[in-house]
């Protein structure tokens, strides 16, 4: 998913293309701002996703997803693509507070809730990041070329990724239940269960 300003212009595929006049070119849907046809969208269009248990409570989005084609800089129709509109409202009032657009190569057929998980993910993305900086050495690298430097990232991410899965492993009341933190709700797919022997002692 790529996030897109909201003055990009696309073409919506999934509506009816104007009536021909039967003389010259078929004319073509026209062009629009993302942003005022996402506005123009009916209620029905648009569908309440609950992504995930936040600190304050579900995180709830509206989000949309349509067939289109964007214009390129060079104002020229690019490939097929499916645009991704998400709405956040304000808990108490419930008023729209964030508009976030995106354009997607992924399958028509995609859930709406994986385009939602994808676009919700920015700060927990940012978050790892930041520790792979801070704990697993991701910015300190000194080397002569391109092989070196991915070997160096490959290793301060794989070494994130075991800090990151041992601190969640750490926060959980029961030491044999290795399921993802998200509550069943939340999740598209079942997470396999592993069981730990209970004739295990585990060092303080």
């Amino acid at each position: 998913m790529l996030a897109v300003p909201s003055n990009t212009l696309i073409r919506d595929l999934e509506t009816a293309p104007p009536a021909s006049s039967g003389r010259g070119r078929r004319p073509q849907r026209p062009w629009q701002r993302v942003d005022q046809w996402a506005q123009a969208l009916g209620d029905d269009a648009w569908r309440r996703v609950d992504v995930r248990d936040g600190a304050k409570g579900p995180l709830v989005v509206d989000i949309v997803k349509r067939r289109v084609v964007s214009r390129t800089p060079r104002r020229q129709q690019g490939d097929e693509a499916m645009v991704v509109v998400l709405r956040d409202r304000d808990r108490d009032n419930q008023q729209v507070v964030k508009v976030d657009f995106s354009l997607s190569n992924a399958a028509p057929e995609t859930p709406l809730w994986q385009f939602a998980r994808v676009a919700t993910a920015e700060h927990r993305i940012a978050a790892c990041l930041q520790r792979s900086k801070s704990e697993a050495g991701l910015a300190d690298y000194a080397v002569r070329h391109g092989t070196g430097w991915h070997h160096h990232q490959t290793l301060s991410f794989l070494a994130t990724w075991f800090l990151v899965t041992e601190t969640e492993r750490g926060k959980k009341m029961d030491a044999s239940d290795d399921v993802t933190t998200d509550t069943g709700g939340h999740r598209g797919d079942l997470v396999q269960r592993v069981s730990v022997r209970d004739d295990i002692t585990y060092a303080a």
